[in-house]
């Protein structure tokens, strides 16, 4: 049981380089993003768990046999498993709140921004991009009653690319851009996992300003998890900073 350590760590190593592998992916061009979640939740915490199992018996060993060296790779790996159990322990301590089960937020739920460029062929796409009517505007109203569109003391062409540079600012891959109807369409991916979603921005004149109005939709899932109505808080936030 000399290399004991040597080997935990070496476990842990691995366990890192997969958990990594499964985070990115998506975004690698290995795989679609809900592969990767799949995965995620699959095998994730097993993973950590076994790292922290492998860690854990290696450090006792070393430590019963007072071999330094053996007691710093077991530490090590133990440090690498309780990196991996984070997610899970936080998830104990402090459960997310039940999201909504919407995946489509808009601004204007009476007259929601339609998408022309992006359609129901997107790559990944199980979710359609037809607005569900009353009935997701009566759950967005009670989950979300903050959303609401933004009126800015901006002309509409000063609006519009004010929109389209914050949108290029958050790392918004922008499909189609229409200056003169004050339109773009955009895809949007989630920082874990690499989830896209659709976004589409209009720009309305009024008299003592613009309207800005925007939808984000998600291309797979029944809810969102809250991720389309906080991308659209901060598209807010940036707007009026």
């Amino acid at each position: 049981m000399r290399h004991a350590g040597k080997i935990a760590l070496l476990v842990a190593v691995l366990g890192l380089c997969c958990a990594a592998l499964i985070l990115c992916g998506a975004r690698l061009g290995l795989w679609l993003p809900v592969t990767g979640f799949g995965l995620y939740r699959t095998y994730f915490n097993t993973l950590a768990l076994i790292v922290a199992a492998v860690g854990a018996a290696a450090l006792v060993i070393h430590v019963l046999r007072r071999e330094r060296g053996g007691m710093l790779a077991g530490g090590a790996a133990m440090v690498i498993s309780l990196a991996l159990l984070a997610p899970m322990v936080i998830a104990t301590i402090k459960p997310a709140p039940r999201a909504a089960p919407i995946h489509d937020i808009s601004t204007d739920t009476a007259n929601p921004p339609m998408f022309e460029a992006l359609d129901d062929t997107r790559e990944g796409a199980s979710n359609t991009l037809d607005y569900g009517g009353p009935d997701l505007a009566a759950a967005q109203a009670a989950a979300y009653p903050d959303i609401a569109p933004l009126e800015a003391d901006l002309s509409a062409a000063a609006a519009f690319q004010q929109a389209l540079d914050i949108a290029q600012q958050m790392g918004w891959e922008i499909v189609a851009s229409d200056a003169e109807r004050l339109r773009f369409e955009a895809v949007a991916r989630t920082s874990v996992f690499y989830f896209a979603d659709d976004v589409v921005v209009v720009v309305t004149a009024q008299d003592a300003g613009s309207r800005v109005d925007m939808r984000s939709v998600s291309r797979v899932g029944r809810s969102d998890q809250g991720v389309n109505a906080a991308r659209i808080r901060d598209f807010q936030q940036r707007f009026g900073a």
